[in-house]
């Protein structure tokens, strides 16, 4: 099984899920595995000839890719033309990682994989973009999730966590909702649907599925449960603030809950309501500052 863009957070997690011993992992880095060359890619995968091609590497900076749209649609899209081709002159799965933001979060319920995308920003129109190329591969399967955070890299619970420690005082919007979804917890998806081929190769997979926590929060409510969990609430002042108090460069969607019911009839189960695993991302960073975050 072949990762790319292993040292960003779902990279990370899957180095370290639990593979049976039989399937042998090749995680590469962007600097490993440049993934905007098509030769590299084709050379690189035809060499591995992986079963499975787990595509965990974007272009992610949203406010950035503003005003460089086309790098973007070159890693999030052309790239991963690159990957289907590949994967198709390998007989490979390929697992693209896509994104909420493909939604323009106008909608009043929770998304489901049909619903039409309309992206109102250069990240979303380049993602949008990867789910079709990713879609050209004969066998592929496109995982959406939202508001990624983990104990590595840079998320909003670590920079909640680092501005708490700055200041007294802070303001987080809060009529932006979405589902906190753990990197661990999408990784231990990927495990199970490639488990789940390894048993029944000729299982056919839902080209689109939704892959977030079952429940929903603002991004004020997920930043006091942060403090809380972390110990750090007692003297903090949080301030509800709206949309339009914290502009940013690119638009975010107001609404991206994602409805995941589709997989969680596919593996018998729904992933753990976010506060849990929040908590344990909370505690794994404890436990690597050898005391309170």
């Amino acid at each position: 099984m072949l990762v790319t863009g292993a040292a960003g957070q779902l990279g990370t997690e899957l180095k370290r899920a639990a593979w049976p011993d039989d399937v042998s992992l090749v995680a590469l880095s962007s600097a490993e595995l440049d993934i905007t060359s098509r030769g590299a890619v084709l050379d690189t995968v035809m060499r591995l000839r992986p079963s499975v091609i787990v595509n965990a590497a974007a272009y992610t900076a949203v406010d950035p890719a503003e005003d460089d749209e086309d790098q973007a649609l070159l890693v999030n899209a052309t790239a991963v033309g690159f990957l289907a081709e590949a994967a198709d002159l390998a007989d490979a799965l390929l697992i693209h990682v896509s994104t909420d933001y493909v939604f323009d979060g106008s909608k009043s319920g929770w998304y489901l994989e049909a619903d039409p995308i309309a992206p109102i920003g250069a990240y979303g129109r380049t993602k949008a973009a990867g789910e079709a190329a990713a879609l050209t591969a004969s066998r592929s399967v496109v995982l959406r999730t939202a508001w990624v955070y983990s104990a590595h890299g840079s998320n909003f619970v670590k920079t909640m966590l680092r501005l708490a420690g700055e200041r007294r005082e802070l303001g987080v919007v809060a009529d932006q909702f979405g589902c906190p979804t753990s990197a661990t917890d999408i990784a231990d998806v990927v495990a199970s649907l490639v488990c789940m081929l390894r048993t029944d190769r000729a299982a056919v997979l839902p080209r689109m599925l939704h892959v977030t926590a079952p429940d929903d929060a603002s991004w004020h409510q997920f930043a006091m449960a942060v403090f809380q969990l972390a110990g750090v609430e007692e003297g903090l002042t949080v301030r509800e603030l709206t949309t339009a108090e914290y502009p940013t460069r690119a638009a975010r969607p107001a609404n991206s809950r994602l409805d995941s019911s589709r997989l969680a009839a596919l593996l018998g189960r729904t992933l753990p309501p976010w506060r849990v695993s929040l908590a344990k991302v909370i505690e794994e960073l404890t436990a690597e500052r050898g005391g309170p975050v």
